[in-house]
């Protein structure tokens, strides 16, 4: 298992295409939502004007299209993003990597499932409920052994799932063994800051809405009555 994911984290290094560096209009385009997120965030770390000029600039600049990348495209229906390089190359990444995640996988199971179907290979040394029978002992359908007993299936998920920290110690922790890591990333592919807009989606009613948001926020300050607090505790 350690070495099958060694030879994964390789594999999926190798196949991975390095990402095109962007231009200057899309990285403005996308760090100006990131700003309006951050701001709303941290509104209670600012004073209220500052909070207020900040809003403003932000709100009025989002409602003109100043941080499009295209303003000239302001209004008109997003494109195909199957027509888009950029958005099928992302596309063609993530199958590559669920490829690499997947293959191993099936053909060890199957090659346990061939051989080792049935088999019971270890006894833990410490009591557990009846509850974790049917995780500890998949493939053996006996009701009075010992819930103790690991089938070979079961051991396998436990060791795919519980050798994690060994993976990260070994190759770090950006590393693509990590079938968790891996997994959160293709449910939230926006997390790691890759692109802030996902293909098909109009960033100028990203900026609408975040717009909105700015206005409705009831700001308060965390400096609000610092003094009769400071002097309340004296």
């Amino acid at each position: 298992m350690v070495l099958t994911g060694v030879l994964r984290h390789y594999a999926t290094t190798l196949l991975a295409t390095t990402p095109k560096k962007l231009s200057l209009p899309t990285i403005r385009e996308q760090r100006s939502l990131l700003r309006g997120i951050n701001l709303r965030t941290n509104a209670p770390q600012l004073s209220g004007p500052s909070f207020n000029a900040r809003k403003n600039y932000l709100v009025q600049g989002y409602k003109d299209g100043v941080f499009l990348k295209d303003p000239e495209n302001r209004g008109k229906a997003p494109a195909n993003p199957m027509t888009d390089p950029a958005a099928m190359e992302g596309m063609m990444g993530m199958m590559k990597g669920n490829m690499m995640m997947m293959i191993p996988q099936t053909v060890i199971m199957g090659w346990i499932n061939a051989f080792f179907a049935g088999f019971v290979i270890m006894k833990l040394p410490f009591p557990l409920t009846i509850r974790f029978k049917s995780m500890l002992q998949s493939g053996v359908a006996t009701r009075d052994l010992d819930v103790r007993w690991v089938s070979s299936l079961s051991w396998y998920f436990l060791n795919l799932f519980g050798l994690q920290s060994v993976f990260i110690f070994i190759l770090g922790n950006d590393n693509a063994a990590n079938q968790m890591a891996q997994q959160m990333s293709q449910m939230n592919p926006g997390a790691a800051g890759a692109g802030m807009f996902q293909p098909g989606q109009d960033p100028d009613k990203l900026f609408q809405s975040e717009a909105e948001n700015l206005e409705v926020l009831e700001h308060w300050s965390i400096l609000d009555g610092v003094e009769d607090r400071l002097l309340a505790t004296i």
